[in-house]
């Protein structure tokens, strides 16, 4: 049954299918680098990354990187954790109620600018980046 018409918000799931759409559209020197990240659908971050971001509203966050940027990696970097984009389920539905926009264009949004940081890219080129995936 249809979502919008049983009025169930999504789910972690239909949010990580939105999430791997947008990662298939993004340009194929993007995708290449991006095999080993693993992506992960959470109902909010947890109170210790909040602390460390100094955030006090779990709603502010709606994603995440964690891991080392591509320039600055280094074969000596074996035990490593793998690097890993977080979406946050909760504040992403709220950000979508509030604004309006698309659920799509919203994850995507976040997904990009979480890419982004594991290139370590500019906010200018995130939105370039973006506008290729949208």
């Amino acid at each position: 049954m249809d979502k919008a018409i049983t009025g169930l918000a999504p789910t972690a799931d239909d949010i990580e299918a939105i999430a791997r759409r947008a990662l298939a559209a993004l340009p194929e020197q993007f995708r290449a680098h991006l095999g080993d990240i693993a992506l992960r659908v959470e109902e909010f971050a947890d109170e210790e990354v909040l602390d460390a971001l100094e955030i006090e509203d779990p709603f502010d966050l709606t994603g995440l990187y964690t891991g080392r940027p591509v320039g600055e990696k280094s074969v000596t970097d074996t035990a490593a954790m793998p690097d890993m984009i977080h979406l946050f389920r909760r504040p992403l539905l709220d950000e979508w109620c509030e604004t309006g926009v698309t659920l799509e264009a919203l994850v995507t949004h976040v997904l990009v600018h979480e890419v982004g940081h594991h290139f370590g890219l500019s906010d200018a080129d995130m939105h370039a980046l973006e506008a290729a995936a949208g």
